[in-house]
């Protein structure tokens, strides 16, 4: 991979903003360098726009090193960001599983990149093949999601090293569902292919979902071009410290996820037996995909008796289907009760 070929011109050249905490590292007695008001400590000061402390704590946990890390306002942010720094728009194109999460192609529109979707087998698997036969020489990156988001699955492992090393682009691999998986994340990996992005979250499995904060791990070289593109302090204060609270027991997040994983077992025993459930595609993450006798219809039933769903009836392969996270035992008894009260009319 030829990263300065990847990479939009003018990106590659840019000068990023410069602020006063990027000048100056390190502890001071007076700050004066960056027009904030003197009262109000610690909340006048503009925080670390590197993340730094935060990075090293996520690296010791993760297992990678700190300059392999790039934070951003949920995963969001890096997936815009790798448009804006890799795709050219109305020239460039992306390729992506079909269904997958939402944002890879509303991003893409946004940046007026083409997204080219390619459609999952019916057990929602795919063919690397299949994958790199949809790419040009104008396609930069691959978007793959593992476990898939709305369909649950693990990603075939040997397909996904396989489009790593075949594409000479860049292959953006989400893994926000991992800790629900059984199975090793790519971090352990990362060092091998200089052309792998690997996304995680503190919205999952960290139960941080309101604090925004999503986690791009990829080479150095990569991390310092997202961080020349990112607005310069995108990470706030009340973020990096909670993050650092939540990351001093990393135990506990391992504790919700045993807790998690036997509520979903238990979720899928009960709905397996209900006359509106057809059928509950196999699991990697903490939601079930559920195929039931009229999607639309029972969206609306359990609306009206204030349980929430998402209706996933409308995207490919998923007609009839809905998409429901495992909750507490107290909220996987609401679900259970709604549904066996259903009636089509």
């Amino acid at each position: 991979m030829n990263l300065e070929q990847l990479v939009r011109p003018n990106i590659w050249h840019l000068k990023p903003y410069s602020s006063a905490r990027t000048e100056f590292k390190g502890e001071a007695s007076v700050y004066i360098d960056a027009n904030e008001n003197p009262y109000n400590a610690v909340w006048n000061r503009y925080p670390d726009p590197l993340q730094n402390e935060v990075k090293r704590t996520i690296a010791a946990v993760k297992g990678v090193t700190p300059d392999c890390i790039f934070l951003g306002n949920g995963s969001d942010e890096p997936i815009d960001l790798l448009y804006r720094v890799f795709c050219e728009p109305r020239t460039d194109n992306v390729v992506a599983i079909d269904p997958t999460y939402g944002m890879y192609s509303v991003a893409a529109d946004i940046n007026h990149v083409e997204y080219r979707k390619v459609l999952l087998d019916e057990s929602f698997n795919f063919s690397a093949d299949n994958l790199l036969n949809s790419t040009d020489p104008h396609t930069k990156l691959i978007f793959l999601c593992s476990p898939n988001n709305p369909t649950a699955n693990l990603l075939n492992r040997d397909e996904i090293v396989k489009t790593i090393r075949t594409f000479s682009g860049v292959v953006v691999l989400d893994e926000a569902y991992i800790d629900f998986s059984g199975q090793s994340s790519f971090l352990s990996e990362l060092g091998q292919y200089k052309n792998l992005i690997v996304l995680q979250t503190f919205s999952k499995a960290w139960a941080s979902a309101s604090v925004r904060l999503g986690m791009a791990f990829a080479t150095p070289e990569i991390v310092q071009i997202l961080n020349k593109v990112k607005y310069p302090y995108n990470i706030n204060r009340l973020t990096q410290d909670y993050a650092l609270k939540m990351l001093e027991n990393p135990q506990r997040v391992k504790d919700w996820v045993a807790v998690l994983l036997r509520e979903r077992e238990q979720l899928q025993k009960r709905l397996a037996v209900l006359p509106c459930v057809e059928k509950i595609y196999p699991t990697d993450a903490n939601f079930l995909l559920v195929k039931v006798t009229d999607a639309d219809d029972i969206y609306r039933y359990l609306v009206e008796r204030g349980v929430i769903v998402r209706n996933r009836s409308h995207i490919s392969l998923c007609l009839n289907c809905l998409r429901i996270t495992v909750g507490t035992p107290e909220e996987n008894q609401i679900i259970i009760s709604s549904l066996a009260d259903y009636v089509h009319v």
